[in-house]
């Protein structure tokens, strides 16, 4: 009997330890597929965008078409305001969403966030923002130029500007971000001479990102002596006014996708002093928590 009752025990233990073992491969096999499909199903497959109209909306229509993974998702198309509330509702309580998104922006300071890889690059390839002026810029304000050639900055500094500037405005958030950064202005002034009141235009775009960066320039040349206008306008007024003379210059295009078709319409009429700023980028955004990389990593709808 005793012999009887020690086979029993060994075979429920057995039992007990084949059931575990056949839970953990489960759990495995779901971590192992990156939690996606029940990420899909909880967003109803559904993806948080912005403005109709604005041309990261029709990007992401377009990325809905064209991968198979998409088919059966939806774009619920909100405002910029109204994406942000849910993506902050989302993250409060670590429930998954996917954003369209584009970086600079300060909710990449004020969340942890990643842009899901874009393989077909749907929504846009890297891009870099431009610094332009108009011809005989150089000849007729020599250190003006000399600023605008030196200016140069990261995703990082932008996107920091941005996010004070929440809590204040645009001009404050400037004031402080260039009072902590000394060291790369003291870059950008190099061999720059300060004048007396000489005024000089720069055209700009209506857009929290060129805000920032308009913001910081301007007080850089008010520093140095500079009467700076600041006017903000749409981009196709922006280059028409670069290539006619009417703005002395602009550090505010996308290039080469955004605003490529602006910059190919003008081109020549214009000095193109390079890149000011490297990696802006229009995607697909998700918080850290998400176990996903990629737009492929999304189930269809069934």
């Amino acid at each position: 009997m005793k012999s009887f009752k020690s086979l029993m025990t060994v075979g429920i233990s057995s039992i007990i330890f084949l059931a575990a073992c056949g839970n953990d491969a489960a759990e495995d096999e779901s971590a192992e597929n990156g939690g996606s499909e029940s990420y899909s199903e909880e967003m109803e497959y559904t993806i948080t965008g912005i403005e109709p109209g604005a041309g990261i909306t029709e990007s992401a229509h377009n990325t809905l078409e064209a991968y198979d993974n998409l088919e059966g998702w939806e774009l619920q198309e909100s405002s910029t305001a109204g994406m942000m509330a849910e993506l902050q509702d989302a993250i409060e309580n670590e429930d998954p969403i996917v954003v369209t998104g584009w970086t600079p922006h300060h909710k990449f300071i004020q969340y942890d966030l990643k842009m899901l890889d874009d393989p077909k690059a749907e929504m846009g390839e890297v891009e870099s923002v431009h610094t332009l002026t108009r011809l005989g810029l150089e000849e007729d304000m020599p250190n003006a130029y000399q600023l605008l050639d030196n200016f140069n900055w990261e995703i990082e500094d932008l996107e920091q500007v941005m996010f004070d500037a929440e809590e204040s405005d645009f001009e404050t958030a400037a004031a402080s971000w260039l009072e902590d950064n000394q060291d790369k202005v003291d870059e950008w002034t190099e061999g720059v001479e300060e004048v007396d009141g000489k005024e000089i235009e720069l055209a700009s775009m209506p857009w929290e990102s060129e805000k920032a960066a308009a913001a910081v320039i301007e007080q850089v040349f008010i520093d140095l002596g500079y009467d700076i206008a600041v006017t903000e306008v749409d981009p196709a007024i922006l280059f028409e006014s670069i290539a006619s003379g009417s703005a002395d210059a602009t550090i505010s295009p996308w290039l080469p996708s955004t605003q490529g078709h602006l910059y190919e319409d003008y081109e020549g009429e214009f000095v193109d002093l390079g890149e000011n700023l490297v990696g802006a980028q229009n995607g697909l955004v998700v918080p850290e928590y998400m176990d996903i990389d990629s737009i492929e990593d999304l189930e269809p709808k069934e």
